[in-house]
């Protein structure tokens, strides 16, 4: 088993064929979108091939290490990034084409007019380890 993320883009990714902003659907265009993800992660669930996933808010911030002693340095919400995440789901599959199978089938969630939004979604494979270091020698 191979595990994948799969990645959803408030923008940055091509233009979806449905490509109408979520805030502009009505709440039952939400509804349908939010009950097929679950509905899709519940038969995943059921295959063994679902880990986890949520949904992430459109703002955040960056943060990094500045110093031993020093506060974190912050910056943003950087809302117009155009790799803002918009949720993940991490799937276990057997292989390369399932993941590709099952983000296909992610895409194809409803989303303005019931219609399927078609969306790309980014698949990306954890890295695992093939090394380990159980000693080291320095001189």
């Amino acid at each position: 088993m191979a595990k994948y993320l799969l990645l959803k883009h408030y923008r940055g990714a091509p233009a979806a064929v449905n490509d109408v902003p979520m805030e502009q659907w009505t709440p039952e265009e939400v509804s349908a979108h939010v009950q097929y993800m679950n509905d899709f992660a519940a038969r995943l669930e059921g295959t063994g091939e679902f880990v986890d996933s949520l949904a992430l808010a459109p703002t955040g911030t960056f943060v990094r290490y500045d110093g031993e002693g020093r506060p974190p340095v912050t910056d943003g919400p950087f809302a117009e990034t155009k790799d803002l995440v918009a949720g993940w789901m991490v799937i276990d599959v057997d292989s390369y084409e399932r993941a590709v199978e099952l983000a296909g089938e992610l895409s194809a969630a409803p989303g303005a007019g019931g219609r399927p939004i078609h969306e790309w979604l980014e698949l990306r494979p954890f890295l695992s380890a093939t090394h380990t270091v159980t000693e080291c020698h320095f001189k």
